[in-house]
């Protein structure tokens, strides 16, 4: 018997999905919902690069997230307007940008920025993680976009990336934290991990005591079989 709050097993996601072309304008986009929590990714090509790139003939990939005023229990302000991003915000929406780095070949690009804006819908736990792994498929189907227009001669991306938290919940790993877990763990962290088996990013932060080697090396390979199940998601999603 399972002690966790949604009933599921030490090593169970949450139920995965992710639905392409959700955005009609975009030149990539993927909905992904992990259990309650939803993200809509969307992927924009522009056929310029930042100002620190210009002629040296690649291109670049960033994002932008945010979350939606009801995402949450209670209404959260705009930061549009607020005026400023909260520390948060940008803390995230760089992660997702080098995560999304870590597996394209900007060389192969061109000349061309790829933004992903990942906006929350509904938020249950996990929203930096699902945005990454619904990113990807986003930036996949832009990038085959560009190669059916002849813009680029091949898909730039040289691996998958996905990511997924996981924590200590009443002294036991588990995989994929929903809202009532991450907000009473002992400890939490979210693992980007590449389809290769590269680490891209760890975030670990324990809640309570220390937690240990052992703990951290449970953490991850709970994160190594989430992933797996994720990039098993994210190749029938964009077809591969």
């Amino acid at each position: 018997m399972s002690n966790r709050p949604s009933g599921r097993l030490a090593d169970a996601l949450r139920p995965v999905s992710l639905t392409p072309g959700a955005a009609r304008h975009a030149e990539g986009s993927c909905i992904i919902r992990m259990g309650v929590t939803e993200v809509l990714c969307t992927a924009s090509v522009e056929g310029k690069v930042p100002p620190f790139l210009r002629g040296q003939g690649q291109g670049w990939v960033t994002a932008e997230y945010g979350m939606l005023p009801r995402a949450t229990h209670t209404r959260g302000d705009r930061e549009a307007a607020r005026g400023k991003q909260s520390g948060r915000t940008q803390e995230i929406q760089r992660l997702i940008g080098r995560s999304l780095r870590a597996v394209t070949d900007l060389k192969a690009m061109g000349e061309m920025t790829v933004t992903v804006d990942c906006d929350v819908l509904t938020a249950d736990g996990g929203t930096r993680c699902a945005s990454i792994t619904g990113a990807w498929v986003a930036l996949h189907l832009a990038f085959e976009h560009c190669r059916r227009m002849n813009v680029i001669t091949r898909n730039p991306l040289r691996d998958q990336v996905a990511a997924v938290s996981c924590g200590v919940w009443s002294g036991t790993p588990v995989l994929d934290l929903d809202y009532a877990e991450d907000s009473k763990a002992d400890a939490d962290a979210n693992f980007v991990l590449t389809g290769g088996g590269g680490i891209v990013e760890v975030q670990g932060t324990a809640e309570g005591a220390p937690f240990s080697d052992d703990e951290l090396l449970a953490l991850l390979r709970l994160a190594r079989a989430g992933t797996a199940e994720l990039f098993a998601k994210q190749r029938d999603a964009v077809g591969m």
